[in-house]
Formats: C-alpha cells, sequence, structure tokens
C-alpha cells in the first residue's frame, strides 16, 4: 500500500502543502493559505507605526498554515493520515522569532502585543543595517576569518545584527526573550513538541560553522559587551544535520493538523536549500535558481572557496557531503509587482479586461514583442538593496534611457532584464572565484508561468535553462527531506540523494539561448556592470545621500 508525506513551504505572503507519493514523488494534491496579517511594514495590528525598513510578520499566521492546509490536502487527495508517514516544512531566513523557554512568542503575551521588537523579524527586514555595517567593520579589523565565508559582509537580514538591534533599542524585550529562534526551527517546535536548531539557517544565517562553531565570546563582546554569551544564552550551541529526524507529532499538533500522533517530523530547512532535490540536483556545479518576490541561488561544490559577496559557503549546508553555497537577489518578482502596482495608466488595465486576461499577462504580451535593446533602457535591481554581489540594503533601484517616447511595456522588460542581469553577475562571480558553474535550473511561480522571462534568463546568461517539474518546489522538497525522516522501513528512504533522483523532477521544456539575442545582451551587461561599479563600489554613493535624506525629512513628519 502507498505511503504518503507531506511538504509545508512558508514563503513571504503565504503559506502552501503538498501531499506526495512518499516513493514516486507524485504529487497528490496542494493547499495555499494567504497570511491574514501578510507582511507589517508600516504598522502592527494595532496601529503601532513602524520605522523605516522595518518588515514583520505575526507567528499566529504561520500556525494557521498548518491547521487549513494540511487538512485540506487530506481531503482533496481522498488519503487518510494513517497512510502519511511524514511531515516536513521550510521558511524563508533569516525569519527570526523572541520566545519564552516553553517556545510561546512573545507577541502571544498581552504585555507585548503592542511592542514591535516583540514580533517576528522577517527575512527583508532591515533595519538592523547600522547593527551590520558595525558587525564587518569590527569583524574585519579583528581579521575575523570566517567572515570571508559569507563573502565579506554579514547582512543586515542575518540573525546576529537583529538580535543586536532588539538590544539596543528595546533592551527590556531582548531581556524578556528566552531564545531567538528562526521560524524554520519555532515551526518544527510546534510539531513535535521539541526544541531542535537545523544546520542550514544556524550555517547561512547565524553565523555558524560545522569545524569551528560560532565566532569567539571575544568577538560578540567586542560588538557589545551584552553579547558576550548571546549564543549560550539566546540561541544554543546544539545543530542538528539537515536530512535528520526532529521528532514525532505530538497529540497537540495532531488536533491541530490532522495527521497522527507519531508521523516523523524532519528537521527544519529554508526554503532556496531545501529546493534542491525536488528538481533532482544531486551534485556539484548545478546552480538552482528559486524565482519569486526575491530569488535565491543555490549551488554545490566539492571543495570550499571563499566568494566575494556571496551570501555564505557550509558544510552540508544544502545536501550531505557537499559545500552549499548561497547567492540572492532581494528584488524580483516585488520588482515587477511594484511597477505593475504603481506605474500603468488606466487604458492598460481597461484593455486587459476587454481580453480577458490578467494584467501581468496583457503586459507580456506587449513586452515580448520587443528586441533586445530596442528600447533604450537599462536598469539596476536594486528596488530591495542588493544582496549579492554587492551585499549593500542601501543601494536603490535606477531605469537609464528614459525618454518621452519611452513605453510602460519598455520599462517592464528592462526590470525583468536587470534581474537577469543580476543572476548572470552571480553566476560569472562564482566562476571567476573558482566555484563551477556548469547547468541552470529555475524554480517558484515566475519559472512556471513566464516563459519570456525565462528566455530572457537563457539569453542573457547564455545557457540553457532547465525547469523544476513542480509548481511547489520547495514544498515538494521539504516532502522529499520528510521521506528521508520517516526512514524506508515506513515506506520512506534512508538517503537524500536516492529520494531527490526518484522524488526530484524537471520539465521536459528547456529554454535554449538565442544567439542573436545572446549577443546583445553581452553588450547590455557590460554596461550593467558599468553602473554596478559606479553606484555600487563607492565611487558616487548618490543612492546612500538620497535614502538618508528621505529618512531624515520623514523623521521630522
Amino acid at each position: 500500500m502507498s505511503k504518503y508525506v507531506i511538504g509545508v513551504d512558508y514563503g513571504t505572503l503565504s503559506g502552501r502543502a503538498v501531499l506526495v507519493d512518499a516513493k514516486t514523488g507524485r504529487e497528490m494534491a496542494s493547499s495555499v493559505y494567504e497570511y491574514p496579517h501578510g507582511v507589517m511594514d508600516e504598522c502592527l495590528p494595532d496601529g503601532t507605526p513602524l520605522g523605516s525598513d522595518w518588515a514583520l510578520e505575526h507567528p499566529q499566521d504561520y500556525l494557521d498554515v498548518l491547521s487549513h492546509t494540511i487538512p485540506d490536502v487530506l481531503k482533496k487527495s481522498g488519503i487518510s493520515a494513517d497512510d502519511v508517514i511524514g511531515i516536513g516544512t521550510d521558511f524563508t531566513a533569516c525569519t527570526l522569532i523572541p520566545v519564552k523557554n516553553d517556545g510561546t512568542p512573545l507577541c502571544f503575551l498581552p504585555e507585548y502585543e503592542h511592542e514591535p521588537h516583540a514580533y517576528v523579524k522577517l527575512w527583508k527586514h532591515h533595519a538592523a543595517q547600522d547593527k551590520a555595517n558595525k558587525l564587518n567593520e569590527i569583524a574585519a579589523a579583528r581579521g575575523e576569518k570566517w567572515l570571508n565565508n559569507y563573502g565579506g559582509k554579514i547582512s543586515s537580514e542575518w540573525a546576529i545584527p537583529k538580535i543586536w538591534q532588539v538590544l539596543d533599542e528595546k533592551p527590556e524585550i531582548y531581556d524578556a526573550a528566552d531564545k531567538f529562534i528562526e521560524a524554520a526551527d519555532w515551526i518544527i517546535w510546534q510539531l513535535c513538541g521539541r526544541e531542535t536548531r537545523n544546520s542550514c539557517t544556524a550555517g547561512y544565517k547565524e553565523i555558524w560553522n560545522k569545524t569551528e562553531g560560532y565566532p569567539s565570546k571575544d568577538f560578540f563582546a567586542a560588538l557589545d559587551k551584552r553579547l558576550e554569551n548571546v549564543v549560550e544564552d539566546k540561541l544554543g550551541t546544539v545543530i542538528t544535520p539537515l536530512g535528520s529526524k526532529a521528532g514525532e507529532i505530538t497529540e497537540e499538533a495532531a488536533a491541530l493538523t490532522g495527521l497522527k500522533k507519531g508521523t516523523a517530523v524532519a528537521v527544519g530547512n529554508v526554503d532556496a536549500h531545501v529546493c534542491v532535490p525536488a528538481v533532482g540536483i544531486d551534485g556539484p556545479g548545478k546552480l538552482l535558481a528559486i524565482i519569486g518576490t526575491s530569488t535565491c541561488h543555490i549551488l554545490m561544490g566539492e571543495e570550499e572557496k571563499q566568494v566575494p559577496g556571496m551570501c555564505g559557503v557550509v558544510a552540508d549546508g544544502v545536501m550531505p557531503g557537499y559545500y552549499g553555497y548561497e547567492a540572492g537577489q532581494s528584488c524580483v518578482g516585488d520588482h515587477f509587482a511594484w511597477f505593475i502596482d504603481n506605474c500603468l495608466p488606466k487604458e492598460y488595465y481597461d484593455e486587459a479586461q476587454k481580453q480577458g486576461v490578467n494584467i501581468h499577462k496583457y503586459l507580456r504580451s506587449k513586452a515580448e514583442k520587443q528586441k533586445p535593446g530596442e528600447s533604450g533602457l537599462l536598469a539596476l535591481d536594486w528596488w530591495n538593496g542588493n544582496r549579492s554581489v554587492l551585499v549593500d540594503v542601501d543601494l536603490t533601484g535606477m531605469i537609464l534611457g528614459m525618454t518621452l517616447r519611452t513605453k510602460p511595456e519598455e520599462i517592464y522588460r528592462a526590470l525583468i532584464e536587470a534581474t537577469a542581469f543580476g543572476t548572470r553577475e552571480i553566476v560569472e562571480n562564482f566562476r571567476r572565484n573558482g566555484v563551477p558553474v556548469n547547468e541552470f535550473y529555475a524554480s517558484g511561480g515566475i519559472s512556471q508561468k513566464d516563459p519570456m522571462t525565462m528566455q530572457i534568463y537563457a539569453d542573457v546568461l547564455g545557457m540553457p535553462v532547465k525547469i523544476a517539474g513542480s509548481e511547489q518546489g520547495p514544498a515538494l522538497g521539504s516532502a522529499i527531506f520528510a521521506a528521508v525522516a520517516a526512514g524506508s522501513e515506513k515506506g520512506g528512504w534512508d538517503d537524500v540523494f536516492d529520494a531527490a533522483r526518484t522524488m526530484g523532477s524537471i520539465k521536459n521544456i528547456v529554454y535554449e539561448p538565442i544567439k542573436e539575442n545572446s549577443e546583445i545582451y553581452d553588450k547590455l551587461f557590460a554596461e550593467y556592470e558599468t553602473l554596478q561599479d559606479y553606484f555600487g563600489r563607492g565611487e558616487n554613493d548618490v543612492m546612500k545621500r538620497l535614502k538618508a535624506l528621505k529618512i531624515s525629512q520623514k523623521n521630522k513628519s
């Protein structure tokens, strides 16, 4: 009799579950739940205002994903919970929650519900940039060798700057929090009643190393004397490798989800990293871009190389036996949505409605008629800062070449091209530093729905682009790890590589680069690099000066 596993993928705006056959990877049912609170970047639910560059979420939304999507996939598929042998989850990261010793988030407590620092700090919370800057300055001055494992800079999106911000701005909240924990690990705690810390978030987001552990107490004390014991006091030193079983569904979690008590629970994972086995990747040199609101680039290598501007390199950080490399772009789907939400004339919406298509499809139908370079436009993809290779959230977006004849579809295409140029910069940066990139895979909603964008990526990269077989790549990846946590005796797998080769898949379609397009994009990419270096490497810091002026003026109002 067939056995099944469930993967739950927690994204920026929603959570989604997929129920799959534990042996074949065949998807039986899926379900999506939109977070009721969404991303809180202006105010808390009670109206408490937030500062510039804040991005918070409410952990109740994460529990609601479990109580809605898991019963839904069981109902849709008609499969009994008795035949579900495991569940795995993944999360955006670093997504950090201050909690009490029993796992209760501070924002659940009445005395803290009006305090912004008591809520979840989402991955794109950038209000700790001053702390990241200071951390990088101190680490460089001290000659901390681990810094180069993160491309030479720790991002404000990572854990330590966020924790330091809480300590500096609201020390009473820092003191009230018995622990700071990744949402990826917190949700596992809610499922199996046991706290675990996974090696993926610890390695990439919390400066932990499999061989060396965390940075020294002396380093943390150099940041702030109150942080000297932050690891022991607030994080914990027991790190669990990916592919492990975290525990089993508790009675409380069974009531929440409809799963059976005792069902295996996989150790937590990160949404991008967990997607690698979902496309069947089982070795080095194969880069996967998970393209959504942002893009994360995941690559495995056989050697540890220190690559400037990458997000990190972690031993066993993606799959056992390889060094996992991460890079990323902070603004991709968000980029396109911003343009559509703010910059289109009414007649475009009217025409889309007349044709019976959504506005994205209508705009693409106009943009795809353009030839590369035809618009005379070139954009930088920094609307939400730059994650790789500059690692600077204070950089902002730019479009060059606008005239009175410029059309909305030309701007839209230029923004898409900018994200492709940003990805090419990441690929070439890896290659320059001795990390091979021989194949390119794409997952995420844009890869599934937008052939024009995928063709542009192929043309810009000069490489074939292979597309994930599942529309729910991270959720499928989490399901694969769930099958490994359950083990072969229960009907799952004992090895994640064997599971990936069978349960993972790619589509038959491959986007091949078009030679004449690639030749034009080579010229445009050269100009992109010129602009990147001019605005992003200190020659002209006008973007930062403008941002500082904006913040100072807003603070006066």
